[in-house]
């Protein structure tokens, strides 16, 4: 017995090296890729407004069973992508008598991107555009992002439509919309800048994009500032010396009081009128 251990050895030998390279062994490994490469599990949604695959969407807030297309300065309700029926390995179904989309929140997926924040290239983070549903290359004023781009785009190359836009100067910008995968990760945005932009105060740029519905220029939010100051100080000034041109006018002579108070209201209500031209100013500085 002791004699036929080395070829029992040899056999089970080749035997090991048969299973390893066995076209079963081979469909192992081919199920192993495809498990990697597995996506996640998506979810079927109604809709409250016209999407497609690629949009980047929201929860409707009066529905939170139904998605719409994302809009710029909804950014932190970004919930998913619409995809295909198929692109999942599992998705989750609803109602089925109504109008469906399936929606991913994690995964790598086709994503609609436009080049209006410039050229998209691999490994760029990804967060929405100005336009509806549609993403671009992140910048350091968002807060959140989609995920990171897999593929690139530069905007001239499989190019599936164009758009117009106007930018802070009111400038017409054409810009070019592809598709791109995304590996979707919605996130906080790390490269958001925390402090001022040119020297100006966080919460001063945050109130100058409120009431302006959209991002302003520093030189924009300096001027409307120094407008603000100048006919704030010529109101006053102007509030302040009539209010003691009166009292002394009154002093000396009483019997003219009725006219003299007519005198302070006129003071005070041109003082009203440079303060809200001042601000109409403002407004209208930042809203242009």
């Amino acid at each position: 017995m002791l004699k036929h251990k080395p070829f029992r050895r040899l056999a089970s030998f080749f035997a090991l090296v048969l299973v390893m390279t066995s076209p079963a062994t081979t469909v192992l490994a081919a199920d192993s890729k495809t498990q990697d490469s597995t996506q996640s599990v998506t979810q079927t949604y109604g809709t409250s407004s016209v999407v497609q695959k690629g949009m980047i969407v929201r929860l409707d807030p009066k529905d939170s069973t139904k998605v719409a297309a994302l809009k710029a300065d909804e950014s932190k309700e970004m919930h998913g992508v619409v995809v295909a029926a198929n692109d999942a390995a599992l998705t989750l179904t609803g109602d089925s008598s109504k109008r469906q989309v399936f929606i991913a929140t994690y995964g790598r997926y086709p994503v609609l991107v436009s080049n209006q924040n410039g050229a998209i290239k691999e490994g760029d983070l990804i967060t929405i555009s100005a336009l509806d549903g549609v993403g671009m290359k992140t910048g350091d004023s968002q807060e959140v992002v989609l995920g990171k781009a897999v593929t690139a785009f530069d905007g001239t190359t499989n190019v599936e439509s164009t758009a117009t836009l106007k930018d802070n100067s009111g400038k017409k910008l054409d810009v070019s919309i592809g598709r791109i995968k995304v590996d979707i990760g919605i996130s906080h945005n790390p490269l958001q800048s925390n402090g001022p932009v040119w020297g100006i105060a966080t919460f001063l740029q945050s109130i100058s994009n409120g009431v302006a519905g959209k991002e302003v220029q520093p030189v924009r939010v300096y001027i409307s500032l120094l407008i603000l100051m100048l006919t704030t100080a010529i109101g006053g000034f102007v509030l302040i010396g009539g209010v003691r041109s009166a009292i002394v006018s009154i002093g000396r002579n009483p019997l003219a009081k009725v006219s003299i108070m007519r005198g302070l209201f006129q003071v005070v209500l041109s003082s009203v009128i440079i303060f809200v031209l001042g601000v109409f100013g403002v407004y209208l500085l930042l809203k242009l």
